[in-house]
């Protein structure tokens, strides 16, 4: 659990799929930015699975991303899905393990692959 890398575009449909029984979080990194450096520890707090896409690695991923959730691309960046759309976001420096609980607390379930209760 934590980290799951986000490498094809079947997979981010299946957290779409997901995202109708529980929130699901996906981190969009990018691997030669300090700022990311930062947001991917702070995603690696986080008691909940984060599905992460390496920009550099996984373009159409991002891209794919983008389409489906209606949310402009940057890196970094958290989007949060709930029954097949993007509920929250963030980017750049708002992306802290705190707002992220506190954008899942507020709605009212815990993410997929939780590993640990309240």
């Amino acid at each position: 659990m934590g980290i799951i890398a986000l490498d094809d575009v079947q997979q981010l449909d299946e957290l779409i799929a997901a995202s109708q029984r529980a929130p699901v979080i996906i981190f969009k990194h990018s691997a030669t930015c300090p700022i990311s450096a930062g947001a991917r520890r702070e995603m690696e707090r986080l008691e909940e699975d984060v599905a992460m896409v390496v920009v550099q690695r996984a373009r159409s991923v991002a891209r794919a991303i983008e389409e489906r959730t209606g949310v402009r691309h940057e890196s970094p960046q958290v989007i949060i899905l709930r029954d097949g759309r993007a509920v929250w976001s963030a980017s750049h420096w708002d992306v802290t393990a705190e707002r992220v609980r506190a954008a899942l607390r507020e709605l009212g379930g815990a993410a997929n692959g939780r590993r640990s209760a309240d």
